[in-house]
């Protein structure tokens, strides 16, 4: 992941202007949920922002979108973006302090992030503290909460965010250096515990499974799925006067009516799985949408799908259709691609469940 250091008298006027969320409101040592976007409103990142005082903040957006973040905070700066579509010679009027954690030139104050998640997390952060009182600390730590500890003789900001729906999660940020001795220290702690090495597969499935987006499939991506429809409308707060991106989210937040749905079907012995793009069809055989992301968890399979917002009701039975998957099955007359309302006839029967879970 990205982490991105914004300080100085500006950050938070800064921050305001550039996501969603109302920063002012956000305590030191409490993080956020917000989004960045254009002045089109197109969401260009989901990102944390995470308070560590009144003038320093520090964000963690997604790997893959770290360039495209900085640069478009860089052309902010610069007075070269376009900061609202409606007032086009508007401009910023914040110029605040902002650095590349994962640089070493930053020196001691560079991070990186491990996630610790599960159940064993807490009691392997107990042993690495070697301090009775951490147990007390981060039992008490709320949701969304980080504060700085020694774990192992190696300094972390410790933070309970995650991407996995674990309701015990962590994530760890460290020294770049110090990040190796930190992860070997984890297995070594955790492995009378069940700790064990995860790889992005497997967090996939998780957050499939979770219910939770991921930037270019349930969120933005072929679909330019907003905020809104992805099911995080509370991390757009519209009564700030401005931030950029707001007029065109405002219109969106009244007229959308696809979203995003978490489904559950069968992953018995024999029955195929669902792929992203295979179309989910109401009880005439309709097509109300289609699939984003799947994966299979235990006896059953979920997916989170982009559905008519009337079909999207927890409960609510629909159907899944296989498109073809070679050019065999497309002689046979199976569709390559649905269009919304063209019909057909369900070959796997889901459930629309309830969207976040947590484990």
């Amino acid at each position: 992941m990205g982490v991105l250091e914004i300080s100085g008298a500006d950050a938070e006027p800064f921050l305001n202007t550039v996501a969603t969320n109302n920063v002012s409101r956000l305590q030191a040592g409490r993080a956020q949920y917000s989004y960045v976007l254009d002045a089109a409103g197109t969401v260009l990142d989901d990102i944390i922002i995470y308070r560590q005082g009144q003038t320093s903040f520090m964000i963690v957006v997604n790997a893959a979108n770290e360039p495209k973040i900085e640069a478009w905070f860089d052309a902010l700066l610069a007075g070269k973006a376009v900061l609202d579509v409606a007032e086009p010679g508007r401009k910023l009027e914040c110029a605040p302090t902002i650095r590349d954690l994962r640089d070493l030139a930053v020196g001691d104050q560079a991070r990186v992030d491990l996630a610790l998640q599960g159940p064993a997390s807490s009691e392997v952060l107990v042993r690495l503290a070697g301090e009775a009182s951490m147990r007390g600390c981060l039992t008490n730590l709320k949701s969304f909460a980080f504060f700085e500890a020694s774990l192992g003789g190696i300094d972390c900001l410790i933070s309970t965010t995650g991407y996995t729906g674990a309701s015990v999660s962590f994530e760890l940020f460290v020294h770049p250096e110090q990040a190796p001795q930190l992860w070997n220290a984890i297995l070594e702690a955790g492995q009378s515990l069940g700790v064990l090495p995860c790889g992005l597969g497997a967090r996939d499935s998780l957050r499939i499974e979770a219910g939770l987006p991921l930037y270019g499939h349930e969120l933005a991506g072929p679909f330019g799925i907003s905020p809104f429809e992805a099911g995080y409308g509370w991390a757009v707060k519209l009564d700030k006067d401005f931030f950029i991106g707001r007029a065109p989210m405002a219109q969106g937040a009244r007229s959308y009516d696809l979203q995003v749905a978490r489904l559950e079907f069968s992953a018995a012995r024999g029955v195929r799985p669902v792929r992203p793009d295979d179309p989910i069809l109401d009880g005439q055989g309709a097509c109300i949408g289609w699939i984003l992301s799947s994966a299979r968890a235990g006896k059953s399979q979920y997916a989170l799908a982009y559905i008519a917002r009337a079909e999207a009701r927890e409960g609510n039975t629909v159907g899944a259709y296989y498109l073809a998957r070679s050019a065999s099955q497309v002689q046979q007359g199976r569709c390559e691609r649905m269009d919304k309302g063209q019909t057909a006839e369900a070959d796997l029967a889901g459930t629309v469940v309830g969207r976040f879970a947590k484990f």
